[in-house]
């Protein structure tokens, strides 16, 4: 088992592993959030147009597929902001014709570069150079420290354009912003990944801990630590029975996710007993917002008068954060739990 540390490639394999198992799900919650899955899906097709630029230039791929992923991360974005009916075939065509391209250009380079293709495809942990670890480091830092330093943003983007628009943030850019990190982590996943299978590192160890979180933080800590986990136990295994890095590592989140659910249902339960034995709980939490008071309330679920509870301004809670009970009356201004999102907390 030691010895399987010692190799200078495995030692880099390794590395790439946990930066790549930090990154994709901390893209990916976001892109989750906002029912775009499998974004990171067709940014992967594009990104082949980009390494067979390198390919065919002589040039690291790595930073011949940023560019192409990034500009066409940008137009999927763009495309979608439109809203027009056919924005699906301008979707698929963009998807199909950068593989398309990718194929011809490898074609026209020299025939090494065409035959590791495949390593691109699926990932391999033979082929993570030192040059290729600095560009994954680089790329991984900004892409973490833009998803968690603009989290609450980012999330009342994903949530809710028109609240975010209203509160005064840049949505636009926002977009723009999120839909070029995603085209990062397309590039930084594909030396451990693969191009193919990269949309799955971003989306399983999400679907795995929404199983057992109940927050968004939760939830974003959880899926990256099965990121990290799933990718360090699937290099390795792929290592000691020579199979392709990729596959295993997503074969692994798999069956995390099958286990979280698993574990979910006699939780789920378990909630539902506590909950029955406390009484109800406060179904929301209101913003502040104008009222025959002036000022913005959070009711109770059963308040004095036996009916339900009424709030003066738009509701902007986190999903799947824990209920949050406020005396009738109470003005709620402020972030609660550090996740609510109110209009002050969103400015800031």
């Amino acid at each position: 088992m030691i010895e399987m540390f010692q190799p200078d490639f495995m030692q880099r394999a390794f590395l790439a592993a946990v930066l790549v198992g930090v990154t994709a799900p901390s893209i990916g919650i976001y892109l989750v959030q906002r029912r775009q899955a499998l974004m990171g899906d067709g940014i992967g097709h594009v990104a082949l147009t980009g390494v067979g630029l390198g390919f065919l230039f002589q040039a690291n791929p790595m930073w011949t597929a940023v560019l192409v992923c990034v500009l066409g991360a940008v137009v999927m974005e763009l495309v979608r902001a439109r809203g027009n009916q056919r924005g699906d075939i301008a979707l698929a065509m963009l998807f199909y014709g950068g593989m398309a391209g990718g194929k011809l250009l490898v074609s026209m380079s020299s025939q090494s570069g065409a035959g590791s293709l495949e390593s691109y495809l699926w990932g391999s942990i033979l082929f993570v150079s030192p040059g290729d670890l600095v560009v994954i480091g680089l790329l991984a830092a900004v892409v973490i420290a833009v998803t968690v330093g603009l989290r609450r943003q980012l999330f009342a983007v994903c949530q809710d354009e028109e609240f975010a628009r209203v509160t005064g943030l840049p949505v636009r850019v926002l977009n723009l912003l999120l839909a070029v990190m995603a085209a990062v982590t397309v590039t930084v996943a594909m030396r451990v990944v693969g191009l193919l299978l990269v949309s799955a590192l971003m989306v399983v160890p999400v679907a795995a801990a929404q199983q057992l979180t109940r927050s968004f933080a939760a939830t974003q800590a959880t899926a990256i630590g099965v990121g990290v986990v799933t990718a360090l136990f699937g290099v390795g295994t792929s290592y000691q029975v020579d199979l392709p890095s990729g596959p295993t590592i997503v074969f692994l989140a798999i069956l995390t996710f099958a286990l979280f659910s698993a574990i979910a249902a006699p939780l789920a339960r378990r909630r539902h007993r506590a909950s029955a034995e406390h009484g109800p709980a406060v179904c929301d939490v209101a913003l502040p917002g104008p009222s025959k008071a002036g000022s913005a309330t959070a009711a109770t679920a059963g308040d004095s008068s036996g009916g339900p509870g009424t709030a003066g301004g738009p509701a902007a809670v986190l999903e799947g954060t824990e209920p949050v009970r406020a005396p009738a009356g109470a003005t709620v201004d402020a972030p609660l739990s550090g996740e609510s999102l109110s209009s002050r907390g969103l400015a800031q």
